[in-house]
């Protein structure tokens, strides 16, 4: 490429917790970003330059018809796209309400049926409306897992992506398995990791923030765990939607797929 790398972030339905994690990089953000051309990144600077980018980083669900508008433009003038966090990857929090009536959460908040913000009727990730180059998962996403993707995607190269549950990182940090050995309704089978087992370390079960494991996450293994330690299964199923409703595997599951 030649000149700086023009970067964009752009924020669509979410609590821009992402974005925020990336200014939290305080020590190391002016020596990040000097090597690159901002072109959008509306939380950090009223400046916006026209014309495209080399990459763009968005964060959110697409849940209103402003979403899937904004979202096709952004694609259209990148290179690259980047999905961060969970409500860009998986659909976030609020897909675990996909399949509820439209009409009845406008008339239940606002005392009409009237759509008045385009509302799609769900919560869907970048990757169910346009080709996503890049996912970075978490809720918000980790900020060293950020540098290091945006470092190598200045080199032109696509990181690599985690395989592997938060269960490996259980066991490389020596944590009792909270599901064996306390019948925790603990999901670090299913999630993907990169956290470092933050919430088993401190006692805490994992509660999947991170999503599910691309293509791998046996979801019907982890539901009847769960049921052997005496949890029901909607309970179980509940807890497994909080971040991964739209996980296709799930879904079947909850008679959606």
């Amino acid at each position: 490429m030649a000149g700086k790398v023009r970067v964009g972030f752009y924020s669509l339905t979410g609590c821009a917790g992402d974005l925020l994690s990336i200014l939290n990089i305080e020590d190391r953000l002016l020596e990040i970003f000097e090597k690159v051309e901002l072109v959008e990144f509306v939380m950090a600077s009223s400046n916006v330059k026209p014309g495209g980018v080399d990459i763009a980083f968005v964060e959110g669900s697409v849940t209103t018809e402003k979403d899937l508008k904004a979202l096709k433009e952004i694609r259209a003038k990148c290179d690259r796209l980047v999905a961060l966090g969970d409500c860009a990857v998986w659909g976030g929090v609020q897909a675990s309400l996909t399949g509820l009536d439209p009409r009845e959460l406008m008339k239940s908040v606002y005392g009409t049926e009237q759509n008045l913000y385009g509302f799609l009727g769900e919560h869907k990730p970048l990757s169910e409306v346009v080709k996503v180059d890049l996912e970075l998962p978490g809720c918000p996403i980790e900020q060293e897992e950020f540098i290091k993707a945006f470092v190598s995607l200045l080199r032109g190269d696509l990181p690599e992506v985690k395989d592997y549950p938060v269960c490996i990182e259980c066991k490389i940090r020596e944590v009792p398995c909270l599901v064996v050995e306390k019948g925790e309704a603990c999901l670090g089978p299913i999630t993907v990791g990169g956290c470092k087992a933050r919430c088993p370390y401190h006692g805490v079960p994992c509660i999947g923030c991170r999503g599910p494991i691309k293509d791998e996450a046996n979801v019907a293994g982890e539901l009847l765990m769960l049921m052997e330690k005496g949890w029901k299964p909607l309970d179980a199923i509940n807890r497994m939607k909080l971040f991964a409703a739209r996980y296709k595997d799930l879904a079947k599951l909850v008679g959606r797929g």
